[in-house]
């Protein structure tokens, strides 16, 4: 099959990497991943970068004529947001495409607007205040809470993924650290801000394939083996990246321990009941929260079109699943088809 592969134009990998480090900790793995993967299968690919310009995207449909478009976008034009507009415009090419659609992707990715809708579907998922960013706040007394602020807080970026710019300072237990935290960002990013009900306790990803028919994956754990019980479990920017920093204080993610069969079956009906409710397509992962004191799970976010490099969270999972790397990439193109 002809499938253009579509990434970053500073992502397009290299043929092969030098060491197994040097492939672990490299920016375009997942794309190298996807590319060994599908040529394995015997497919003829269409390698496209692209980066602020559409205009080469129309080319390669047109001239290659691909099968499918292997969607590997985070963004567009530097922008999180805009991965939405590059799918929409596949669609009025009438090329099929990987991963979730536009609409999925817009409720997805808008972390206020998923959880009013996870709320209507009475999914448990916590409390938040959104705080717009604005060009006229140059000082955090400018900043207006309202009323009903409870603490502790999580303060993260509306729209962005991959924990950019969480650290532990993200938790904060007074107004003046989340105003503090609120300027934080909005100097730094530019963007809308959600501050929601920190949930002190263990987190957990679920998997999930399909588009009616959905599969949802054994639960995965964010593992902290070297951490004291004092400081927070949190997926911050360098538990997430920080390859060295992961390795010094044990931290990984592996399928969950110590979970009753009710849990599991609980958090994949949630999974589920939440994957139909925010329109998504694809794959994606959902991820929770349970409360160290009471038992209870939170859905803290979706993630349409999260990472699927080999033996990242949701390829691993699939393959204890029993669906191994290259199955899991036919799979995803099966659903691209459909």
């Amino acid at each position: 099959m002809k499938i253009l592969v579509l990434l970053h134009s500073d992502l397009v990998p290299p043929d092969n990497f030098s060491s197994k480090k040097e492939w672990e900790q490299s920016d375009c793995k997942t794309e190298y991943d996807v590319i060994k993967g599908l040529k394995s299968l015997g497919h003829q690919l269409i390698i496209l970068g692209i980066d602020t310009d559409l205009k080469p995207l129309r080319d390669a449909v047109k001239l290659e004529k691909p099968k499918l478009v292997f969607n590997l976008l985070e963004e567009f034009d530097g922008e999180g947001v805009f991965d939405q507009n590059v799918v929409s415009y596949l669609e009025l090419l009438r090329v099929p495409y990987t991963g979730c659609n536009p609409r999925g992707l817009i409720l997805g990715r808008d972390k206020a607007l998923s959880k009013k809708i996870l709320k209507y579907h009475r999914i448990k998922t916590p409390e938040f205040h959104i705080f717009e960013y604005s060009k006229k706040i140059k000082k955090e007394k400018q900043i207006k809470l309202g009323k009903n602020v409870h603490y502790p807080l999580f303060v993260k970026l509306l729209y962005e993924e991959a924990s950019l710019g969480i650290t532990q300072d993200s938790i904060v237990k007074d107004e003046e650290a989340l105003k503090e935290r609120i300027m934080f960002f909005f100097n730094k990013y530019q963007s809308d801000v959600i501050a929601e009900s920190y949930i002190d306790g263990r987190e957990f990803y679920v998997g999930i394939l399909g588009n009616k028919k959905l599969t949802a994956l054994p639960v995965w754990e964010l593992h902290f083996d070297n951490i004291s019980d004092a400081t927070p479990k949190i997926a911050t920017e360098k538990v997430k990246w920080d390859f060295n920093y992961r390795k010094k204080f044990g931290i990984s993610t592996g399928a969950a321990k110590k979970l009753s069969e009710t849990d599991v079956t609980w958090l994949h009906k949630v999974t589920k009941r939440s994957y139909r409710a925010l329109g998504l397509s694809g794959y994606a992962r959902m991820d929770f929260r349970m409360c160290r004191t009471t038992g209870e799970f939170f859905l803290i976010e979706a993630n349409p079109n999260p990472d699927i490099g080999y033996q990242e969270d949701l390829a691993a999972s699939a393959e204890l699943f029993g669906i191994d790397y290259t199955a899991l990439l036919k799979r995803i193109i099966s659903l691209a088809i459909a």
